[in-house]
């Protein structure tokens, strides 16, 4: 069965590069699902989760912005290419994790309040990040899925 390689790189470290038999992804313009021999293609990202099958497993992970590049190597494999600004298992993510997540929302929310601050897009950023973590980890807890 051909397989395609996904690759998924956020600007601390690489989080995943793997053969997987498909991998479905939230696009600017919607969700997508990409099989092998995909058409090239290279969109923005949007939050929510990115989740690969390998071997009939789910692998899920939380990502938030980014672009995805879809294209045909050398050799003729399908390649995704995940730049994330942000992306981590939903395995890394342990229930104290999503706890510091909420109270950390919460905090933003209440600075994002004073209009005074004037680095509203980092706050923004990190609400986002932070509602992600917690939203995905829930959607994900009573579901199977490789650790």
């Amino acid at each position: 069965m051909k397989q395609l390689k996904l690759k998924i790189i956020t600007p601390e470290r690489l989080v995943l590069e793997e053969m997987v038999e498909q991998v479905s992804l939230p696009t600017t313009l919607g969700e997508i699902t990409v099989l092998p021999d995909h058409i090239p293609l290279i969109t923005g990202l949007a939050s929510g989760d990115i989740v690969a099958l390998v071997g009939g497993e789910y692998v899920p992970m939380a990502v938030v912005g980014g672009f995805v590049e879809i294209k045909q190597d050398h050799e003729g494999n399908t390649v995704v290419a995940i730049l994330a600004d942000f992306a981590e298992h939903i395995g890394e993510i342990s229930e104290e994790a999503i706890e510091k997540a909420k109270i950390r929302a919460e905090d933003i929310r209440k600075q994002m309040e004073n209009k005074e601050i004037v680095d509203y897009e980092h706050f923004a950023t990190e609400l986002e990040r932070s509602l992600t973590r917690v939203k995905i980890a829930d959607k994900w807890r009573t579901k199977k899925y490789r650790k």
